[in-house]
């Protein structure tokens, strides 16, 4: 990662962005994609990670931050500091493996619901990293459901769409003030 966006793993008190929640419609659009990684973009990012490691989050994409921009933030190791986190820029998955895994997942737009999501085990992603340069990516296991959750917020589509188990998926939002009807499956 560069020092341009290198940002300090740590909570702050006051994060610089607002994160938006489950029934507010910033979250049910498409983003469009950044035409040039300049300034603006690269304080975008800063703001990001300092809100996501804020709310102890391993992912966050911009539309969560009232953002329409095809941009996300991923560290699946936030504990690390040495350990530099991902910037995605345009990603797109360019492939996905046939093998399906089930993991648990959860969303800051939607704190404390934890579901089961099916998704490809192993993706192989394109994007512009913080450069602007073009980068291809393959990855698997916790990184692989992140990234594609992820880029899942870029089209307006949340995990909670995903959730085959209705009746679980309704007694969790319910239970924690989240209205169902804001659920648009796509299983």
């Amino acid at each position: 990662m560069t020092a341009e966006v290198l940002v300090e793993k740590k909570k702050l008190a006051k994060p610089p962005l607002e994160i938006h929640r489950l029934g507010d419609r910033v979250l049910r659009q498409s983003a469009k994609r950044v035409a040039k990684v300049d300034g603006e973009i690269k304080q975008l990012i800063r703001e990001m990670l300092q809100t996501m490691y804020s709310a102890d989050g391993i992912g966050l994409a911009a539309p969560q931050v009232a953002v329409n921009k095809q941009v996300i933030v991923v560290d699946c190791e936030p504990d690390e500091a040495a350990k530099p986190p991902l910037i995605l820029i345009n990603p797109t998955v360019t492939q996905a493996g046939r093998d399906i895994a089930i993991n648990q997942e959860g969303c800051l737009s939607i704190p404390s619901v934890y579901l089961d999501v099916k998704r490809p085990a192993a993706i192989e992603v394109s994007y512009k990293d913080e450069y602007g340069r073009p980068q291809r990516l393959s990855v698997t296991g916790l990184l692989a459901c992140c990234i594609q959750h992820e880029i899942d917020h870029l089209h307006g589509v949340l995990f909670v769409d995903r959730v085959e188990n209705t009746l679980l998926l309704d007694q969790e939002l319910t239970k924690h003030g989240f209205s169902t009807k804001a659920v648009k499956s796509v299983t």
